[in-house]
């Protein structure tokens, strides 16, 4: 049997980029998201080997169901691709609402840490031993747009769930590593290329990048062998306004 991966927030724009890039490259994917409907479409797209199942992440009892089907059809879990996100409406900050601030906590890092427990769980057990979790961090991770306090936040968590998972990881061969996307062309990023609230206060269309861009670094992350590890890789529109940016 190949490689297994299981990817989060499959069902569409980088999720799907990249569950689609691993099954072109041999692996069998685990699709996982809240839409049955989407990940079944993404399925769709490839004739490689997949498993559908629908998992809010941010549930404990459906993240373990998550990593137990797929222990149950693959034997083993080589990769996670912590990839399931959501945001918050740009509010000014105090009027930020906070159920909408404990949602984004909650898929964004709540549901990281559930995954990567899973992943550690299944990986330090399995044999051959180890295996590889990448996390989508964002450019978010460095520096935020405005009005974002709840997405910026979960996303400089998740560079210390970075660390902190790479750290733990040694003792299991498991390694963790980052990558930080900036303006990938997906549906919810047109309003991008349509203009952005910058940091001076203005409202300004930003340059964006093809998804291969992404699906193609992830897939290098992925298939490094067990003793190298990218820590942390930016991957971004040449022209966005990254550095300078707030």
């Amino acid at each position: 049997m190949g490689k297994v991966a299981i990817v989060t927030g499959a069902g569409s724009g980088i999720g799907r980029a990249v569950s689609l890039a691993l099954l072109d490259a041999g692996w069998s994917v685990v699709l996982a998201g809240r839409r049955r409907e989407a990940l079944e479409e993404t399925a769709a797209l490839s004739t490689g080997e997949s498993l559908v199942v629908p998992a809010d992440v941010a549930d404990e009892a459906a993240v373990d169901a998550l990593f137990a089907q797929t222990k149950a059809r693959f034997g083993r879990l080589d990769l996670l691709f912590n990839n399931a996100g959501t945001g918050a409406p740009p509010v000014p900050l105090e009027d930020h609402a906070l159920d909408a601030w404990k949602r984004v906590v909650d898929v964004n890092l709540t549901g990281a840490f559930l995954c990567t427990r899973a992943a550690f769980r299944l990986m330090k057990d399995q044999d051959p031993r180890g295996g590889r979790i990448i996390n989508n961090g964002s450019i978010s991770a460095h520096v935020p747009r405005p009005r974002s306090v709840a997405y910026t936040a979960t996303k400089h968590a998740i560079t210390g769930l970075t660390r902190s998972t790479s750290l733990d990881g040694r003792a299991y061969d498991i390694a963790c590593g980052q990558i930080d996307i900036g303006n990938a062309a997906t549906d919810m990023t047109r309003v991008i290329a349509r203009g952005v609230p910058q940091a001076d206060g203005t409202l300004k269309p930003e340059p964006v990048m093809d998804l291969k861009a992404v699906s193609d670094a992830v897939l290098y992350m992925a298939g490094l062998p067990p003793e190298a590890n990218v820590q942390f890789m930016t991957v971004m529109a040449t022209q966005m306004p990254f550095i300078g940016r707030g």
